[in-house]
């Protein structure tokens, strides 16, 4: 690619919206999404009746709140959401170590039969789905800051060439 056709493509920048960070993000709270479909369906006795469902009903709802709120400020090239991303995509990660790792550990008895509080099988679905929510969360930001940051300095050499 050429100078000039890089400086095209940096133009053009200022008119379109970016979409890649936008979809990652929404990406990722799909995933958030199947990751509480596949934990709140599951019904071994007493055990997901707590307070820790509760709260994670809570912090499922405001992850998605903030997640759409980044994707619409990424898509308009704000850049004061590339942090709330990383964070979000950071506690997608310890979110494994809350209700998922203690669920897979923990057995539940019901009629003097113990199960496991949770499979194998749904524990590495649910993983799965948190670190993909997480490392989209995380691409998105990288990707808007890159672009943020390229823009910035197109704008600075127009800005330059005008003065």
């Amino acid at each position: 690619m050429t100078q000039e056709e890089r400086a095209i493509q940096a133009d053009r920048m200022r008119f379109t919206k970016d979409k890649l960070s936008s979809n990652l993000v929404l990406i990722a709270i799909v995933f958030d999404a199947l990751y509480f479909v596949s934990l709140y369906q599951t019904d071994i006795g007493s055990y997901y009746y707590n307070w820790k469902i509760g709260a994670s009903v809570v912090y499922n709802l405001l992850f998605m709140l903030a997640a759409f709120l980044a994707s619409e400020g990424v898509k308009s090239r704000k850049t004061g959401y590339t942090g709330l991303l990383i964070f979000l995509g950071v506690m997608q990660v310890v979110r494994i170590f809350y209700l998922p790792t203690q669920a897979a550990k923990d057995v539940v008895t019901v009629s003097g039969v113990e199960y496991p509080a949770m499979e194998r099988g749904q524990y590495i679905y649910v993983v799965v789905c948190l670190i993909i929510s997480a490392v989209c969360c995380i691409a998105a930001a990288v990707n808007s800051s890159i672009n943020n940051r390229r823009l910035a300095q197109h704008m600075a050499t127009l800005e330059n060439k005008t003065a």
